[in-house]
């Protein structure tokens, strides 16, 4: 296979997995390690991954990738973790739902419910929900971010903090070793953080994907979320949890 080729189906899988490994593609590709070394510091050149030990990940920075790659990252985990979340939330709940494609899941997941409240500034989740007429979705308001749907800004916020809420569910941008949850735009994560002090639970979505990437915002540490649902986790991780007093509910895809 010519090198272009198999980069772009590098890229697939990374996007796909959030990471790739030296190993792995080497045994996929039927090549050497070497060759795959040179391909991923080519892609690595591009701007298209960046170089881990071991081998290679999506992009992280003070941007965030795109939002239809963000879909397709590890989707299956995600719409594990979602119907998982979404058995656990009673009907005719109230919830505050944030931005991003955990949350489009958990929207997914939750369009065989009955009598729920939905507070939510993503347009894409308000569209998905929109279809279960047993339902009634509000839109916060704010500045629009046309790149995924996003609502922002003072706006959103001060609506938000016109509620209370059973539970706010989360999703984020990336996930520390000490189990803190980040983000790239302060705008949004004021309104997150604003529906965290109106909740009685707080839920955070976050596969493992998230735990190789990096984000500068701090969303809040491991003490403020009552549940974490992911689909597998580091020993660190998992004993900043324990010390934190927040639930893990582990979600491997099926």
């Amino acid at each position: 296979m010519h090198s272009s080729f198999r980069e772009h189906d590098i890229l697939e899988i990374a996007r796909t997995q959030g990471k790739v490994t030296v190993d792995a593609l080497a045994a996929h590709f039927d090549v050497t390690v070497q060759t795959i070394r040179r391909d991923l510091t080519q892609l690595a050149n591009a701007g298209l991954l960046e170089r881990v030990h071991g081998g290679a990940m999506l992009p992280s920075g003070v941007r965030n990738i795109a939002y239809e790659e963000r879909r397709r990252v590890n989707a299956d985990a995600k719409d594990a973790i979602a119907a998982e979340a979404a058995k656990a939330i009673p009907n005719g709940s109230s919830l505050f739902v944030n931005i991003g494609t955990s949350t489009e899941a958990l929207a997914q997941a939750l369009l065989g419910h009955d009598g729920l409240l939905v507070v939510t500034n993503n347009l894409n989740v308000a569209r998905i929900l929109s279809g279960n007429e047993r339902c009634e979705v509000l839109l916060t308001g704010g500045r629009p971010r046309p790149e995924d749907g996003g609502l922002v800004g003072p706006v959103a916020a001060k609506m938000v903090n016109g509620f209370a809420f059973d539970y706010a569910i989360l999703g984020c941008s990336a996930l520390s070793e000490t189990a803190e949850a980040f983000d790239f735009d302060m705008d949004e994560i004021t309104v997150s953080q604003s529906a965290m002090a109106r909740a009685s639970a707080v839920w955070l979505l976050a596969d493992q994907s998230k735990y190789q990437r990096h984000a500068p915002v701090r969303i809040a540490g491991p003490e403020e979320f009552d549940r974490l649902y992911t689909d597998a986790m580091s020993d660190d991780l998992a004993a900043c949890c324990t010390t934190s007093g927040t639930e893990v509910v582990l979600c491997p895809p099926v």
